[in-house]
Order: C-alpha cells, then sequence, then structure tokens
C-alpha cells in the first residue's frame, strides 16, 4: 500500500515496507530530490512560535551540496560539504526518515534500517580522518547493524599525518587490527559529480553529527517509555543551532559543555564502578565500599543530568534563565576623597558649555565646588567612575562596543531629552548594561541594543533607578536578580524577543508610569514558590503594557499536587475551573479552597465588580499573586509542624509579597493580561 500522501509513486515503492511512524525515504541517489522533498516539509518543520529563533530556515533553499578542498595534500581528492545543514534539514531527517518515535534503546536499530534503504554498500571512496591522520580509502561493504563500513586503503596511497611513522605498512597493520571496520562518523565522502553518491554522503553526515552531538553515552540507559526524538534530539538540536547563533549566553555555553564533561568522566568511573561489582561473585567488604562509591556517583550523574536538561530545554532555559556570578568589585571612594562630575560630549560648543555650567555645574547649583573631567566616550566615563561620582552626558549619537559594568554608587544623566542622547551599542556581546553597586542613578538616556544575547540591563544587587528613559531592545529587556532592586519610572522599553521585565524571586521591583510594548511578554515573574526562595515585593501603578505577543503579565510557578487534587475534586462536584478564560487571561487551578477569609472575601467582590477592561489586568496579578503567597505561607507552616513545631509563628511570613497594583492599563496582548505557566 502506497504511503498516504504519496500514492503509488516510486519513492513508496521504493522505499519498501515503513517502520511505523516513519516517512518513506526518498528515491534515487540526487541531491534534488532530498531537497524537493525538505521544502515540502519545511512549513510543518518549526510548531513552536519560534519568531526569535527561526533557525536559518526561512525564505532559504535546501542545502545543496558542495564540495570542500583538502587544506593540506594537494593530492586528496575533494569531499563532500555536508557540516552546514540548516536546521529544518536536520530536525525533518531525524524525525521522519531516521528515529521517528523510536526509544532510546533502539536508536541504533533505527539507524541501521535507515543506512540500508539510502547507504550505497561499495564503490565509494572516503577520507577516514582521526586526530592524528588522514588516509585515502575504499569502501568495499557496510556493517549496518555496527554503523562501520568495511574498507580498503585506495591506489595509490594518500595519507597526511602528524607522525612520519604512519606508513604504508603501518597503515595496513592497523587497517587488520581493526578488521578493516571504521565507524562512519569517522569517513568524510570523495566528491562525486554524478548524484549517485549524494545520498551516502548526506546519510554518513546524519550520522557522524548524531553521534557527535547528540547522543550521550548514558541515553540508552535512560526509561524506555519516552519518544526519544522528542525527549532528546529535538532539545539537543535546538540548542546546538541556538548556540551557532549566538542565542545562548556565552557563560551558559560554557557551564554547558563543562557540565556536560563532568557527567561523561563521572559516568566512565560509574561503569567501571558497576564492572567491578559485576564481575565479582564474593559478598566481600571491597564489593560493598564499591557498591556505596557507584551509589554516589549515581546520584552526581542524576543531579548533572538534571542541570543539562534544564539547559536544553529551550523553553525552561528561557523562564530560569542564567544566574550568571556577577563579579565586579566595587572600587569605593578615592583615595583623596573627592567626588567628580564626568562630562561626555563628542563636540563641546561653547553655548552648550554655557547651558551646563548654568544648569549642572556652577557651585550655586550644586551647593559646592566640583572637580569636572571631560570624556568623549560614555563608556570610557563610567569605567573612570568612583564611588558618588556622576556622569553628564550631552545631547548625541553615541555607538560603544562594550559592556557598562556599574559597581559603585553612582549617577548617570543625560543633559536633555532622552530621545536626543542615544548610546547604541555595537558587536556582539551577552550584556549591554551590568548593575552592581547600592545605589545606581540612570536618567534622560535612550539605550539601544544590537546583536545581544542577554538582556538590555541586568540589576544583579543593590538598587538601581531608571528614569526618564527609552529603552529599544532585542532580547529581554530589563533583569531584576535576587535580592536586587529596581526602580523603574515614567519609561518606555520595547522589542524585547524575551520578557520586557523579567523579576526573580526575592527581588524587589516597582514600576511607575512606565510604557512596556512590542515584547514577547510584558512582565515575567519567577517562580517563588519554592521553599529555597524569598517572597519578591512588586509595585505596579500607572502603567500601560500593550501590543506584547503573549500576556501582558505572566507568572512563572511549578505545578503542585495539590493543583492536580484540587481540580479533581472542583471536577467531582461538578464545577470546573478552565486554565484560561474567555478573554485569554490564564487562571489559577485550585487555590479557592485554601485562600485566606480576606482573599475569598476579595475575591468575591472582584468577581461581582464590573471592572473596565483597562483595569481589569491589574486586580487578576494582584489576587493571582496575594493566592501564591499564601500558598507559600501554607506549605512554610506545614514544613514546621513536620519539623515538629507545633507553634508556627505567624510573624514569620508576615512578610508577604508587598503587592500594590493600581492604576495600569492592558492594552491588545495577544493572549490577554495574566497568565500561569505551569512547569
Amino acid at each position: 500500500m502506497a504511503e498516504p500522501g504519496l500514492p503509488g509513486s516510486a519513492e513508496a515503492a521504493a522505499a519498501g515496507p515503513q517502520r511505523e511512524g516513519r516517512a518513506p525515504l526518498p528515491a534515487g541517489g540526487s541531491s534534488a530530490v532530498w531537497q524537493e522533498r525538505t521544502e515540502e516539509v519545511k512549513p510543518d518543520v518549526v510548531q513552536e512560535d519560534d519568531s526569535c529563533s527561526d533557525y536559518g530556515s526561512r525564505d532559504k533553499p535546501g542545502t545543496a551540496l558542495g564540495r570542500t578542498v583538502p587544506d593540506g595534500n594537494v593530492l586528496f581528492p575533494d569531499i563532500f560539504h555536508t557540516d552546514h545543514l540548516l536546521f529544518y534539514e536536520r530536525f525533518k531527517a531525524y524525525q521522519d526518515y531516521i528515529l521517528a518515535d523510536c526509544k532510546a534503546s533502539e536508536v541504533k536499530e533505527f539507524t541501521a534500517e535507515y543506512l540500508e534503504k539510502v547507504l550505497e554498500p561499495s564503490g565509494w571512496q572516503a577520507v577516514w580522518r582521526t586526530n592524528v591522520f588522514e588516509v585515502l580509502v575504499e569502501v568495499v561493504d557496510v556493517e549496518y547493524s555496527a554503523l562501520k563500513a568495511v574498507v580498503q586503503l585506495s591506489e595509490p596511497f594518500l595519507c597526511e599525518s602528524r607522525d612520519s611513522t604512519f606508513t604504508l605498512e603501518c597503515m595496513r597493520e592497523l587497517l587488520e587490527l581493526k578488521e578493516r571496520q571504521i565507524p562512519l562518523q569517522e569517513l568524510w565522502v570523495v566528491y562525486d559529480e554524478s548524484g549517485e553518491f549524494d545520498q551516502t554522503a548526506l546519510a554518513v553526515e546524519h550520522v557522524r553529527f548524531f553521534y557527535q552531538c547528540i547522543w550521550r553515552t548514558w541515553d540508552e540507559e535512560e526509561e524506555d517509555d519516552f519518544d526519544y526524538f522528542v525527549r532528546c534530539v529535538e532539545p539537543r538540536l535546538r540548542l546546538h543551532y541556538d548556540i551557532l547563533e549566538h542565542r545562548v549566553p556565552s557563560g551558559l555555553v560554557t557551564d554547558y559543555q563543562n557540565l556536560l564533561s563532568q557527567c561523561e568522566e563521572l559516568y566512565r568511573k560509574f561503569l567501571n564502578v558497576r564492572n567491578s561489582i559485576s564481575s565479582s561473585d564474593s559478598d566481600s567488604e571491597v564489593e560493598n565500599v564499591s557498591m556505596v562509591e557507584g551509589l554516589k556517583l549515581y546520584e552526581k550523574i542524576e543531579h548533572l543530568k538534571q542541570k543539562l536538561k534544564l539547559i536544553e530545554n529551550p523553553l525552561l532555559r528561557y523562564v530560569f534563565g542564567y544566574q550568571k556570578y556577577s563579579g565586579l568589585q566595587a572600587k569605593g571612594l578615592r583615595p583623596t576623597g573627592t567626588k567628580i562630575t564626568h562630562v561626555v560630549s563628542s563636540t563641546m560648543m561653547s553655548s552648550l558649555l554655557q547651558s551646563l555650567i548654568r544648569d549642572k555645574l556652577c557651585p550655586e547649583s550644586c551647593g559646592e565646588e566640583l572637580e569636572i573631567q571631560f570624556h568623549n566616550d560614555p563608556l570610557a566615563a563610567v569605567n573612570a567612575c568612583y564611588e558618588g561620582d556622576r556622569v553628564i552626558i550631552c545631547p548625541g549619537h553615541y555607538v560603544v562596543d562594550g559592556v557598562f559594568c556599574i559597581a559603585d554608587s553612582v549617577e548617570i544623566e543625560g543633559y536633555g531629552l532622552s530621545d536626543d542622547i542615544v548610546i547604541e551599542k555595537q558587536g556582539e556581546g551577552d550584556n549591554f548594561v551590568d548593575c552592581t553597586g547600592a545605589n545606581i542613578r540612570i536618567s534622560n538616556l535612550k539605550l539601544v541594543q544590537h546583536d545581544a544575547v542577554e538582556g538590555i540591563l541586568n540589576v544583579h544587587h543593590g538598587k538601581t533607578t531608571l528614569e526618564n528613559c527609552v529603552l529599544q531592545c532585542e532580547t529581554t529587556g530589563i533583569t531584576v536578580r535576587t535580592s536586587a532592586e529596581l526602580l523603574m519610572k515614567n519609561s518606555d522599553l520595547y522589542g524585547a524577543k524575551g520578557a520586557g521585565v523579567e523579576i526573580y524571586p526575592g527581588s524587589t521591583c516597582t514600576l511607575l508610569n512606565n510604557g512596556i510594548h512590542h515584547c514577547k511578554e510584558g512582565i515575567l515573574i519567577k517562580n517563588f514558590l519554592d521553599e529555597h526562595y524569598d517572597i519578591p515585593r512588586i509595585t505596579m501603578c500607572n502603567n500601560v503594557i500593550h501590543n506584547n505577543e503573549g500576556y501582558g503579565v505572566v507568572l512563572v510557578r511549578p505545578a503542585m499536587p495539590s493543583d492536580v487534587k484540587d481540580a479533581s475534586a472542583e471536577q467531582t462536584k461538578g464545577n470546573t475551573q478552565p486554565t484560561q478564560s474567555d478573554d485569554g487571561t490564564a487562571c489559577v487551578e485550585g487555590f479557592s479552597q485554601e485562600l485566606p477569609e480576606c482573599l475569598t472575601d476579595e475575591l468575591e467582590l472582584y468577581e461581582q465588580a464590573k471592572i473596565s477592561e483597562q483595569t481589569e489586568g491589574s486586580y487578576k496579578i494582584k489576587i493571582e499573586l496575594e493566592a501564591i503567597s499564601a500558598k507559600k505561607s501554607q506549605m512554610h507552616k506545614k514544613r514546621l509542624s513536620e519539623l515538629g513545631i507545633t507553634e508556627a509563628d505567624d510573624n514569620l511570613m508576615s512578610q508577604e509579597m508587598f503587592v500594590s497594583i493600581e492604576g495600569n492599563q492592558f492594552k491588545w496582548n495577544g493572549k490577554g493580561s495574566f497568565g500561569t505557566f505551569l512547569f
């Protein structure tokens, strides 16, 4: 029976019987057929909302197979250039043709079946590459089940190595030791203009990429009750291309690589310990010690694997962010004890200087004699600051290539309207403005960010005040880290591909009279329900949050067992509560039965009141946050009770989330004013 959608086609006939869930393979050896198929399925590849990350897949045809000229020995033939495939090409190959819905333990079997259909069994040449040498070989057979090719040395003998000892005789002996079987991922197919070996080159590339970038040595021992492609291949593939396209902070990439190396090393040790136990028949003390050591290694490996999965998952990577260590060191006061006013201007005209002296620099307006330094670069001026210094930036368009690292309490202000004082970041980099000072003030500036990975402004520690500023973002807008404080007022923020403002647990965030618009999400409040997190203090008054792709405000929190229990109880009573209201605003499940009486009364009043659409979001946000705050209080008291502390101190949790959410307007947000993301 022909494959659905391809009735009676030659491709379906050539593909033969198919494993359930796998698409038929394109027939013929030409890469044009492969490209045509990938073009057909291209719109269905990225089904998630990846507007900010198209992985190079939009408005581009399928990658044509080119040739690569060897750098070294000019006698070596050209090879197929296959390592530049686009995301959707690899995605579709693994999803439809190679892995489909296989389990982790079936990966090798599925891959072997795929190779049997597309790989030429003999008659093609390849370059065998290792870290030490390259040698030209000819493939005479393929051991599909072992994912290896049976090869012989080509004539004439061509070899290039770091060590001159790799002679013809040495290579023959090496091949004999390997029984002439070479892993396919170590072979690079020699280019052939006829197109006969195009699919062979692609198949070898898919195997090589999979075992180098996707497969983990511990994958086969994972549970077999899930789809391996969905659980492991897709997130790792997306992470690979996110890193290639500089969408992941460099620090997070380094952390991921270090975690991967640590996990691989521990897993090797674990295998050695396990093998030593299984090979021993005695119940000796040494074996017991080995078992304890094995359990400890296993726990460490599982912990590292969870961290890896957190980074590999694009949604969790966005939700939790990168807890970057900020090692900025404050300079403190100058040894002389003086404070300096830094004036930044690309050109200083006499009229501008007179205005500056009159408005900002005269002793009468400042109350004291000033020491002044002049700069033409705002980054140089900030870097020259000590505790208590002041930076005045004159109108102009300043282009900087670097990061503003502000570790002392300084004041940075524009002299004029914010749209007239523009600081634009050029060049790739993770950050634009990092704040760790105790009391930092930034006012009357426009910050423009390009080609960034992290947000436009990160408040790591201390308090940062942002007033009368415009922030044109490309990634996340402002991030308020744990224990940090942000006061943002009379400012405009737009263009963030993540959230306009990210509020971490334990932080303090005050937003007054701001506009936050045209971002992926307006404001994102991160999980604070965990016992290790403190409750954030949030004030939002008279803000206009509009035209965001998702929600105006979204709260991220874990799904608790009580959520499921309460939802089931409500369904039993026939009173179900949807997770999303008709106006697109997500609601909390299961908290109504556990709310304090005062909150229940407020909720009832809210439901009965006829509130305008523009202010309705403020009430929903306030009630939701207070409900979860009450939930956290109950969890804390329950833990005290389990520890035998029968009289829980009500004042212990009296410092609830300080919520003042009044007068905000939510307009034209794609999913509504407020939503809750459960993970």
